[in-house]
């Protein structure tokens, strides 16, 4: 699972956090708070080994300030992958170009917006790249 480097590949990472969000989905079902969602989800990541770290608040530097909180990601697990969680009927386009510029600040590769408000998961998961070459 791990590679060379000792770092999990994003696809693995993905892949988990994928896997388990369905499991959530289909045991708890659609509109809860997106709070409920994120714990549980937390929790089930953990408990697979991976690095979860919620309501992470970040620094943005502009002009070569530094402002101290400029936004807050819902999760990001491994280091590596933003998980920005919804709860809702439509995911308006916004949400899309804020996770864009999460991607963009951070300078990571990837996110994962998933919205647990839809019938079913898979018409809520969306996979958002930032510069992303494959191995």
């Amino acid at each position: 699972m791990r590679s060379h480097r000792g770092l999990m590949e994003i696809n693995t990472i993905t892949g988990i956090i994928i896997e388990e969000a369905i499991r959530i989905h289909r045991e708890i079902g659609p509109g809860l708070l997106e709070s409920v969602y994120e714990a549980v989800l937390a929790k089930r990541l953990r408990s697979r080994g991976l690095k979860v770290d919620c309501q992470l608040p970040m620094k943005v530097e502009i002009d070569g300030e530094v402002f101290p909180i400029g936004f807050r990601l819902d999760m990001l697990v491994e280091d590596r992958v933003i998980v920005e969680l919804k709860s809702m009927d439509e995911v308006p386009p916004v949400d899309y170009k804020r996770v864009q510029t999460y991607l963009r600040l951070k300078d990571l590769r990837i996110a994962l917006l998933i919205n647990f408000g839809k019938d079913t998961l898979l018409e809520g998961l969306s996979r958002i790249a930032n510069k992303y070459q494959e191995p």
